[in-house]
């Protein structure tokens, strides 16, 4: 098999990569019978010169190659006919600005991987980016704290060599004793847990949180339990909430409840567009409503959290939103409510996101890919193939009519 690297020709451009020079050297080593290239780029966040170091050939034709990696779409017009392709497309959920792209992968018999889909037995993700969405999520979140109260400034994430120069920012700040509320319990919680811990701020029960005070910045992680409850009276069950969560309601902002006690909420928790939003733009016009800075790494544009109504950009990170008049206003007024709604963080440190992305995707799918597949991971995750959409998705058929 021969392997090739794509560049990255989306705009604006991503500067990841999904190996690494010196991964790409183990690739070879591990799979001698496998060729692997890559396309130059002048503009990735690792230079052609550092592949050229570990013996990677870069080659700008990857039309003799049987399988194609990016991280990113590829844009329908770069798109070679009857090829393999393995990236995150963006299409499961119908997005409209990837349909075109997808008709052109039917039509011209390409074959789709999809990162997004690689999903073990229990349909849980084996590979993404989470991490480190999570990390400079959770350090956005903070850095607009600073801002809003001429406590600290940050260096910018992505303007940090990478996640040791991030850290070493954070080790020269001091917090209030504030409380900050993180959602969720995946790789992106999990990220923005590193976070806290390069600050070394004190993880409380949510019990704790909501009765006791701190002379100490404290978080606190709550999982789906802690703040729904079904709505006939009965016990909560995690595995009912996820299948039919229209049947529960959201506590958050109840009275006494985490809303009233929380200064920076950092949002990583998936949302079923049947559950119950987080919070309503009438909740947060309520005087208890504490919070005032919101770093929304899910980024569901009008979901579970009202103020998030566009994504911002690693350039210009923030917004405000005026409860009052239920619009943008200054980022750092202090009549708003600051929002951070990124939705690439992972591309404010893109040479750690690389390289973690690239060490599962070499130990978690290359083997399934060049070994043996025996739980058909690799055909649960193509979307198309031989012109046509695989059982799996063929819900897209609407879409791509």
């Amino acid at each position: 098999m021969k392997i090739g690297i794509l560049r990255e020709e989306k705009v604006p451009h991503d500067m990841r990569v999904p190996f690494t020079p010196e991964q790409c050297k183990q690739i070879k080593e591990t799979y001698p019978n496998v060729d692997l290239v890559i396309q130059p780029c002048d503009y990735r966040s690792i230079k052609n010169d550092e592949y050229r170091r570990e013996g990677v050939v870069l080659q700008e034709d990857l039309s003799d190659c049987d399988l194609l990696i990016g991280i990113k779409e590829v844009p329908k017009d770069k798109l070679i006919p009857g090829k393999r392709y393995m990236f995150f497309s963006h299409t499961i959920k119908k997005q409209p600005h990837n349909r075109e792209m997808l008709k052109r992968i039917i039509r011209d018999k390409i074959a789709l991987i999809d990162y997004e889909c690689l999903v073990d037995d229990h349909e849980n993700r084996i590979i993404g980016f989470g991490r480190y969405a999570g990390i400079v999520g959770a350090y956005n979140g903070i850095m607009a704290y600073g801002l809003k109260y001429g406590l600290f400034k940050l260096k910018p994430a992505h303007q940090c060599f990478g996640l040791k120069e991030l850290h070493e920012g954070l080790d020269k700040i001091n917090l209030p004793n504030m409380k900050i509320v993180i959602t969720g319990g995946g790789r992106v919680a999990n990220g923005a847990i590193e976070t806290m811990g390069m600050l070394n701020i004190r993880k409380v029960t949510p019990f704790e949180f909501l009765n006791y005070s701190f002379r100490e910045p404290v978080y606190v992680q709550l999982h789906s339990e802690s703040y729904h409850e079904r709505k006939d009276g009965t016990d909560f069950t995690k595995s009912d909430f996820y299948h039919h969560p229209e049947n529960y309601r959201c506590t958050f902002c109840d009275p006494g409840s985490f809303a009233s006690f929380c200064d920076l909420l950092i949002h990583c928790a998936y949302w079923n567009p049947q559950a119950p939003v987080l919070f309503t733009k009438q909740d947060m016009r309520d005087p208890s409503f504490r919070i005032s800075v919101i770093a929304d790494i899910t980024c569901d544009i009008d979901g579970s959290i009202p103020s998030t109504h566009r994504a911002t950009t690693i350039e210009d990170k923030f917004y405000g939103y005026n409860p009052v008049t239920e619009k943008e206003d200054e980022a750092f007024s202090p009549n708003t409510i600051t929002v951070m709604s990124v939705d690439n963080l992972p591309c404010e440190l893109p040479r750690d996101a690389s390289e973690g992305f690239g060490k599962h995707l070499l130990e978690r799918v290359l083997p399934l890919l060049l070994v043996e597949d025996k739980g058909k991971v690799i055909y649960r995750a193509t979307i198309a193939q031989n012109g046509e959409l695989t059982p799996r998705f063929a819900y897209l058929t609407d879409y791509i009519s």
